[in-house]
């Protein structure tokens, strides 16, 4: 299984963002710099869980961390 889910189809992934961006919200007296270096750390271990339970490889693993990079790079690619 890949890291595209087949739910995104149906919703359920705006509707868990939307759950994720009410908790997150909830937390504005950590820094920006403490949420980034959690959350951080909280994907590591979904990724590791995902390859561990066989819900992707390690090439889906490795070309979505591609992509979440390169799409934080170039939205902010001007700002160097």
């Amino acid at each position: 299984m890949s890291l595209q889910d087949s739910t995104d189809m149906d919703g359920t992934t705006e509707e868990c963002l939307d759950e994720i961006n009410d908790f997150v919200a909830t937390l504005d007296h950590y820094s920006l710099t403490t949420l980034a270096v959690a959350m951080r750390v909280h994907l590591e271990n979904l990724l590791r869980a995902l390859l561990e339970r066989d819900l992707c490889t390690r090439e889906q693993t490795r070309e979505f961390v591609r992509a979440l990079k390169r799409a934080v790079l170039e939205e902010n690619e001007g700002d160097d």
